[in-house]
């Protein structure tokens, strides 16, 4: 299809906005992306004509929302390409989909296991498996990096990262900070041919191409929600239905049992087993609708777009003094994020500075510290495009990166 970027961006009304007299630039994406007309309209629709809890309550809103909330799960198993809807499994973000594995999973080790993971992991998928070991005794190891950003799949080969002893392995199919696209499908055979458990990370990867559980080869993959054009409040934690009906549950309460009695309770059979209490109901609506419209424009076209918007990125921003790009510095097996080091310039002070100008770009760790410690920097800038992002406001950043270059270094030149 020819990509249509006036009539994507007229579906996002606030990409209308202007900041402090310039026209918005959302160049934060990785953070969360914005949301289109018909997910919000979907979600006040809920809340205005079909409000009621699902599953408990029998009467006609009762059946409407329990449907919606349903279907919503069906369309999420359709665009990951699972086997059955019931390998859907509805949490409230990424984080508590990765909490939900690690606390599982993590029932099953014991001292002298390992879990696997890498440098580059949000702390999301690094928190979790250090409390996983810490409550069970086994130990943590991780994947390093090479120089151009990449897991360094030779030291890790050489080393015998993933062997006899390890149990789990979690790592990001595409890095937050770096955009490096992983190799997850070579990393979960190696992992199961010493029947290990594959886990990913899918926030970066699930809203910028065409996803396929299978093809991936993973066990176990989580994303948001609201990195893909939906509403905040929800996460998906997606798992083969034969390991899930293997796993405790998570959290007690509602709706996750089969029988109660004070003296122990059943539990219901996955996924409802890991959704106790009052579920994302609206939210889960509104994930629905996100996923109808990045369907109908098509993940093939989407990851095509993001592709060149990140390479003009790339390219613009590499070729500025004083500027030093981490991870790798091509469009090649590449997410869109693009995270970068200005001389002399803290990022959060490009990142106000950019913000008077309406570019809106992420500055700090972007809850990767560890990777900043391997890379030898204390933190950075992130600019992160999506389907709504055009050329020229790639351009506007670059022009705003040198200007803060410029504005920071010129008055340190001044006050020596």
């Amino acid at each position: 299809m020819m990509w249509n970027s006036a009539a994507i961006r007229a579906d996002f009304p606030i990409l209308d906005r202007e900041i402090n007299g310039h026209p918005l630039v959302y160049l934060d994406s990785a953070n969360t992306s914005q949301k289109p007309r018909e997910v919000v309209e979907a979600v006040e629709a809920h809340y205005l004509r079909h409000n009621a809890n699902v599953a408990r309550a029998m009467h006609t809103l009762g059946a409407e929302a329990t449907a919606a909330f349903e279907g919503a799960r069906v369309k999420v198993a359709e665009f990951v390409h699972a086997r059955s809807s019931d390998e859907i499994i509805f949490t409230k973000n990424a984080s508590e989909a990765l909490n939900l594995a690690a606390y599982t999973l993590g029932r099953r080790l014991k001292p002298g296991d390992e879990v696997v993971i890498s440098v580059m992991e949000h702390h999301s998928n690094l928190v979790p498996w250090q409390l996983a070991c810490q409550a069970s005794g086994a130990t943590l190891r991780w994947f390093d990096i090479t120089d151009d950003g990449r897991l360094d799949l030779e030291a890790a080969q050489r080393d015998g990262l993933i062997n006899e002893r390890t149990k789990v392995v979690s790592v990001a199919w595409v890095s937050n900070v770096l955009g490096t696209i992983n190799p997850i499908r070579q990393i979960a055979d190696w992992a199961h041919s010493v029947g290990a458990i594959m886990v990913a990370d899918g926030s970066q990867g699930v809203p910028q191409r065409a996803t396929d559980v299978t093809a991936l080869g993973v066990d176990l993959l989580a994303f948001t929600g609201h990195k893909l054009c939906g509403p905040t409040g929800i996460g998906v934690l997606w798992g083969h239905y034969d390991l899930l009906e293997q796993l405790p549950p998570f959290l007690g309460g509602g709706e996750m049992i089969e029988v109660v009695r004070m003296e122990g309770s059943t539990y219901a059979p996955p996924p409802h087993r890991f959704e106790a209490g009052t579920p994302p109901i609206a939210q889960a609506v509104g994930l629905g609708a996100a996923i109808d419209y990045l369907n109908r424009i098509g993940m093939d076209a989407l990851a095509a777009h993001e592709t060149e918007i990140t390479a003009h990125m790339l390219d613009g921003l590499g070729a500025l003094d004083g500027v030093h790009i981490l991870g790798p510095a091509e469009a090649v097996d590449r997410g869109g994020a693009v995270s970068f080091v200005v001389d002399g310039v803290h990022p959060h002070d490009l990142m106000q500075l950019l913000d008077s100008r309406g570019v809106a770009v992420r500055g700090g760790h972007h809850c990767a510290a560890p990777l900043h410690k391997r890379l030898a920097v204390q933190s950075s800038s992130r600019a992160s495009g999506y389907l709504y992002t055009t050329p020229e406001e790639v351009d506007a950043l670059v022009e705003a990166v040198a200007w803060g270059y410029d504005f920071f270094n010129s008055r340190a030149r001044r006050s020596l």
